[in-house]
């Protein structure tokens, strides 16, 4: 007994502290997807980029013109003087009459042009080109025909060249070895050439278009000390022509520009000595309004000959 309350007497034993540390690895908190985001639009755009300027270099300018008419919206354009475009809401009611460029034959209704395909839909200056067109290719035959009525003037059809430019209709008068328009050295026309210059005032007389003049010479120098050289002689020689024009009916009021070129233009750019480089270009203006050619302007191939003013 004495034994047992002598236990109930002592303190209870102490229990020991346990402590547990936890050393977690040492990494950056969680980022989220934002920046995955941020990339792929950043590597969307870069991609759309590239393909843009491979596009850019692998196309010619007609083409890229062609995808950007696909491409355009659609502007609709409020027209004065137009059905309903003059009243208070500027509405309209179902049966009245449009006045609209492209109508839809059906009452009530309002057109507007979309493109069709790559090359864009029509064009306001399109009917205006084909005019021009269709009277140049008139005029070449009308001066083919008179030169080939004309012994004295059949030969010398091979020095009469056509070439269409953004300008207009370029009419190459061209000097050969064994032909030249001028005098050597002046501006003087040669009787053959001022018959040639009749023939071509008489046939674009007729037309309305306006007429630019340009002179060209070779690029063989003048001996030192002379006054003349060939800036001055291809506008003198310019000065001629425009006058033998209009001394065979050509109006003054068509003339746009009288230029010389020098040799700075080549008819053979890759032999700048070549007689053909010695013309007249008599160019019939595209009409106001009128699209310009696409096509590039095409030259000659270079073939040595002998050159001489």
């Amino acid at each position: 007994m004495a034994s047992h309350a002598k236990r109930s007497r002592d303190p209870e034993p102490v229990r020991p502290i346990i402590v547990r540390k936890i050393i977690e690895a040492n990494h950056g908190g969680h980022h989220g997807g934002a920046w995955k985001v941020a990339y792929a639009d950043f590597v969307t755009a870069m991609m759309a980029f590239f393909l843009l300027m491979w596009i850019l270099g692998a196309t010619t300018e007609k083409q890229r013109k062609g995808i950007a008419d696909y491409f355009a919206p659609t502007l609709v354009e409020l027209r004065s003087k137009s059905a309903g475009a003059n009243g208070p809401f500027g509405g309209d009611s179902l049966t009245a009459k449009e006045k609209y460029a492209h109508g839809a034959h059906q009452s009530g209704t309002k057109s507007i042009t979309i493109p069709k395909g790559a090359t864009g839909g029509t064009k306001e200056g399109d009917g205006i080109k084909a005019k021009d067109q269709a009277r140049f290719a008139r005029l070449k035959r009308q001066l083919d025909d008179r030169m080939k009525r004309d012994p004295k003037l059949a030969r010398l059809r091979r020095n009469v060249r056509f070439t269409d430019t953004r300008e207009g209709l370029r009419i190459d008068l061209v000097d050969e070895s064994d032909f030249a328009m001028f005098a050597l050295g002046t501006q003087a026309l040669l009787p053959a050439a001022q018959a040639l210059m009749q023939q071509v005032a008489t046939v674009i007389a007729a037309t309305p278009n306006d007429v630019i003049v340009r002179g060209h010479t070779d690029a063989l120098p003048y001996t030192a000390g002379r006054t003349v050289n060939n800036w001055t002689l291809s506008s003198a020689r310019a000065e001629a022509t425009r006058k033998a024009l209009a001394d065979s009916g050509v109006g003054p009021a068509r003339f746009a520009r009288i230029e010389g070129v020098a040799e700075r233009e080549p008819y053979v750019p890759g032999n700048l000595y070549d007689p053909r480089n010695r013309r007249m270009s008599i160019t019939l203006a595209w009409s106001r309004g009128a699209a310009p050619v696409d096509e590039p302007i095409h030259m000659a191939d270079a073939t040595p000959a002998p050159a001489a003013h």
